[in-house]
């Protein structure tokens, strides 16, 4: 109290650093459960296929962003043959693009997918209006295409979209359907993006022959497994494939997708985490810079308590409290802070139309109160040695 300005110095390196640990674990769990939600929510019987082969605990190198062009439309089809894949109900190959979407005067930039027939059935998606296009229009590259109802009210706006023509990339489509809202997702939004046959956007829009990826709806979860084994064998047999260490696909199920999605966003968490808490050694850093300036002001105070009584052990332990109690003050104050910062962030994200929980777990807390006072403990000791090492009698004649 002596020293206001001083030890509000001290106080705020704690409070910044213990507000980041919070604050990064807090929207990283946060981040962690939208993700997961997202990927449990195409199914739990589904199966994910994509090029580029990969280590079972590892990505596959598409998903890198590494263009891969194994994966092939007659794969496809040789999944969906029941003699290949009996517990295969519906499957569908993707591919994306961007381009600027436009009708009358109303234009935006837009993401599209091209899908196959069965996607309305994989991904669980609902129509609000009109159809989903048909077999015959993907193999006849049909200029046909379902809206996400956000795409279809900023390009339409009070217009009804069905059966009317817009044109993307400079190609005219006509729209036959629309999505029900889906809301947001970690990866994309169903609801911005264009879905038209996959051969359209192969042929006409990207110039392509491969799939970025495709799924594979199973019967039954609990026929996974020989599913993802017919399928590895049935797409072997198609590229020629004899040693399984040879693959040039990847084969996921929801579970091995989760599994993925847990281990990087805990990775990712705890390594921001790790940054974060190198603030917290900058504010003990300026803690034992603090208290050696108060040593040095305070010499004559104790070297008064010296010559009257007071041992080594009370000099440091009197330190010792009060850098204790200063980053203790701190770290709750910061944590307060962290708290109400993750708050503000989650009511941000809530309103972009993300499903954001707010997730503080008690654990952060104790350990960041802990933390605190061990920073307290560590940076002032050095001080506190530093003062119950002088002299009382060159203390009292200290000018």
């Amino acid at each position: 109290m002596a020293a206001k300005f001083r030890s509000f110095l001290t106080i705020l390196g704690i409070i910044i650093g213990i507000a980041s640990v919070i604050i990064v674990m807090a929207i990283g769990a946060s981040a962690q459960q939208l993700i997961i939600a997202q990927v449990s929510g195409v199914g739990s019987n589904l199966v994910g296929v994509l090029p580029g082969a990969s280590d079972e605990k590892g990505p596959p190198a598409s998903v890198l962003g590494i263009v891969t062009t194994t994966l092939k439309q007659s794969d496809l089809d040789a999944v969906l043959l029941k003699k290949n894949v009996p517990n295969a109900v519906a499957a569908s190959g993707y591919v994306s693009g961007i381009g600027t979407a436009r009708y009358k005067n109303n234009s935006r930039q837009n993401n599209f997918q091209g899908v196959s027939a069965d996607f309305i059935d994989v991904e669980k998606n609902d129509l609000s209006s009109g159809r989903f296009f048909t077999d015959e229009e993907d193999s006849g590259l049909a200029r046909v295409a379902v809206l996400g109802s956000n795409t279809a009210k900023e390009l339409f706006e009070t217009e009804d979209p069905i059966g009317k023509m817009f044109s993307l990339k400079d190609v005219n489509f006509t729209v036959v359907g629309v999505l029900a809202p889906k809301g947001g997702s970690a990866v994309s939004n169903p609801d911005e993006l264009v879905y038209m046959p996959l051969s359209t956007a192969q042929k006409i829009l990207l110039g392509i022959d491969y799939l970025n990826f495709m799924r594979v709806k199973i019967d039954n979860p609990e026929n996974i497994t020989r599913a993802v084994a017919d399928i590895k064998y049935t797409i072997r047999t198609q590229h020629r494939i004899k040693n399984p260490n040879d693959d040039d696909f990847s084969v996921r199920d929801t579970a091995q997708a989760l599994n993925m999605v847990t281990n990087i966003t805990n990775v990712l968490k705890y390594f921001l985490a790790g940054i974060a808490a190198i603030s917290l050694l900058v504010g003990g850093v300026g803690i034992m810079n603090i208290m050696l300036i108060s040593v040095t002001q305070r010499i004559r105070e104790v070297g008064l308590r010296k010559a009257v009584g007071a041992r080594n052990r009370h000099i440091i332990t009197q330190f010792l409290i009060e850098a204790v109690f200063i980053t203790l003050v701190g770290g709750i104050i910061g944590i307060i802070f962290g708290i109400l910062i993750s708050l503000l962030a989650a009511v941000i994200i809530n309103a972009l139309g993300y499903e954001w929980e707010f997730l503080i777990s008690f654990s952060s807390i104790v350990v960041a109160t802990m933390v605190s006072a061990a920073i307290g403990l560590l940076f002032g000791l050095y001080p506190a040695r530093k003062a119950a090492r002088i002299s009382p009698m060159e203390a009292l004649r200290y000018e």
